[in-house]
């Protein structure tokens, strides 16, 4: 089912009439609205396939590989969960993320994961470094604020090991005090998307919140933001149409009829004199 006008009006009638206010940092910015990540599949061509009554939602990919549950109601700490079923050539995957995990972060990288694959693949720590965060170690890294880290993990049961992000309260005697929200990718997570989760989260940008947003810690900063709520309305527009563009630029490229190359000109005998 394709992103419809209503719906995308829906979100243009929630919005347009919020002020919006500048929130950092961003791992401090609360849960957003999650159409961010939805609206963005959705118009990639995901379907939707749980019950429309039901606060969950769950997308599948159009090609059935990929799966999206969004459950507000779940008994744990984990409100979305991504799945990668295995193919011949590459293994399944799974993440999942907290509930105030800002939904324009994880919309980056499902943005990503529906984009055309790129060669240009940085590794996660050097976009961490580059945003100022500070290397504790060879796998680890902070926030500027020291309340948001990222860990690559060994797994006894998997070589390449584990990724986890955790946005903590700071601690008092310890390095992390109670958990306020997490990220945990699979080490068969293809790096290039642990990248662009990291890349959203260290990004120095703002994030737009509502002045009764829900954010995740007192410690956040706001201030009314130079965008109004017209802009953020058509910022959303803008992209639902580049992702729509993409999506139907990748149809076409697989329905191409494959191109037989023309016959080449036979040499001729010579006639006999």
């Amino acid at each position: 089912m394709p992103l419809s006008e209503r719906q995308l009006a829906a979100f243009a009638d929630k919005h347009a009439w919020q002020i919006p206010f500048d929130t950092s940092p961003r791992h401090l910015a609360g849960p957003g609205d999650a159409r961010h990540v939805t609206h963005g599949l959705a118009a990639a061509g995901w379907s939707p396939t749980s019950d429309p009554l039901s606060a969950e939602i769950v997308l599948h990919s159009p090609d059935h590989r990929y799966r999206l549950q969004f459950d507000p109601q779940s008994a744990t700490s984990a409100w979305w969960r991504l799945w990668a079923e295995p193919t011949g050539t590459e293994p399944g995957w799974y993440a999942e993320f907290g509930e105030l995990v800002p939904a324009e972060i994880l919309g980056h990288l499902t943005d990503t994961l529906i984009a055309p694959p790129t060669t240009q693949r940085p590794d996660p720590f050097q976009v961490l470094e580059s945003a100022g965060w500070a290397r504790k170690t060879a796998t680890a890294a902070h926030s500027a604020d020291g309340m948001c880290h990222v860990e690559r993990r060994p797994d006894p049961d998997d070589a390449q090991g584990f990724w986890h992000v955790e946005t903590c309260e700071p601690g008092h005697g310890t390095p992390m005090g109670p958990r306020i929200w997490h990220a945990w990718f699979d080490g068969n997570t293809p790096e290039h998307l642990v990248t662009a989760f990291v890349t959203a989260l260290a990004d120095p940008a703002p994030l737009q919140r509502a002045m009764f947003d829900r954010t995740a810690h007192h410690s956040v900063v706001q201030q009314p933001s130079p965008h109004t709520p017209q802009q953020t309305v058509d910022a959303h527009a803008t992209r639902i149409d580049a992702l729509r563009a993409q999506s139907r630029a990748a149809r076409r490229q697989r329905t191409k009829p494959a191109t037989t190359p023309a016959p080449t000109a036979t040499a001729q005998p010579a006639a006999r004199r």
